[in-house]
């Protein structure tokens, strides 16, 4: 089965790599924006961008977007190019980057296909979830599960991994439910930036949050799941953390209100999950590395 899935693989992450460049170098591409200001139809006042790609959406979002593009440009898709390739040569390493890396591409284009105003790249958007989605997914299949906790050093520093990721979650749940909670019981939803729901908050606390917890859950119980997830939710909240971080550098300098709170944590966050990944891969015994 290992063997039909290796064998698959390259068939998803290849056109993989190839549109996310893609996506990204086209929503990054300069281009002439005349900002107009917007009552959308909730009454909320909103700047459209008026210029590229994402000429729709507002100036808030494509701020962000745009951060998460350089992300993807510079790290994400190198990122995966690397571990893909270590991975074909039976590095462990590089199979827990690679998968990690999947999941944040998972995100951020299950993000762009139903956040992004509709532009001439929402094909793209739909291509990249679909491949990504099923690349994960074999790639988590991919694993030895019965092999893989004795994989591990005993040095590994569990209890501060796990900590790490319940951080995380509480983190987020805490800073997501507060922007929430106030609107429960009011008819004035929160800031919407133009777009139908809170999609962003409703993935983070749907998918991230309930990873980080089970991932930290079983990693100290020593389940081969915890090891597999841990190096996932590392891999995608450093990832996540560092686009979230230039957001909100990007939001600042185009004069777009930021959360001081989320902007100094989130930096934090990027910092200990690097940490914490660099452990746990370091953690992967010699004859395991390769």
């Amino acid at each position: 089965m290992k063997n039909s899935i290796d064998a698959a693989l390259p068939w998803l992450i290849l056109p993989i790599l190839l549109l996310a460049v893609i996506a990204a170098l086209a929503g990054l591409w300069p281009a002439p924006a005349a900002p107009y200001p917007l009552t959308s139809f909730r009454g909320e006042a909103v700047t459209i961008h008026a210029g590229g790609l994402y000429y729709w959406d507002t100036v808030s979002s494509v701020a962000q977007m745009q951060a998460n593009d350089l992300v993807m440009l510079v790290l994400g898709a190198p990122l995966l190019a690397t571990s893909f390739w270590l991975a074909r040569r039976g590095s462990l390493r590089g199979r827990l980057l690679m998968t990690g890396t999947l999941g944040f591409v998972l995100y951020t284009y299950m993000s762009m296909c139903f956040g992004a105003a509709y532009n001439a790249l929402f094909l793209v958007y739909v291509a990249l979830f679909g491949l990504s989605l099923y690349a994960f997914i074999l790639s988590m299949m991919s694993f030895d599960l019965a092999t893989l906790p004795q994989r591990f050093a005993p040095s590994l520093p569990r209890r501060w991994i796990a900590g790490v990721l319940f951080f995380a979650a509480a983190f987020l749940t805490l800073a997501w439910l507060g922007r929430i909670a106030p609107t429960i019981t009011q008819t004035q939803p929160p800031p919407l930036e133009n777009t139908t729901s809170l999609f962003i908050q409703a993935m983070d606390l749907a998918l991230i949050v309930p990873l980080c917890v089970l991932a930290g859950v079983l990693l100290l119980r020593r389940s081969a799941w915890g090891s597999l997830l841990a190096a996932v939710a590392l891999t995608k909240f450093l990832t996540m953390g560092l686009a979230v971080s230039l957001m909100g550098l990007n939001m600042a300098r185009v004069g777009v209100p930021v959360s001081v709170v989320e902007v100094g944590l989130f930096p934090l966050l990027t910092l200990l999950n690097l940490i914490m990944a660099v452990l746990l891969l370091r953690s992967i015994t010699p004859d395991a590395a390769q």
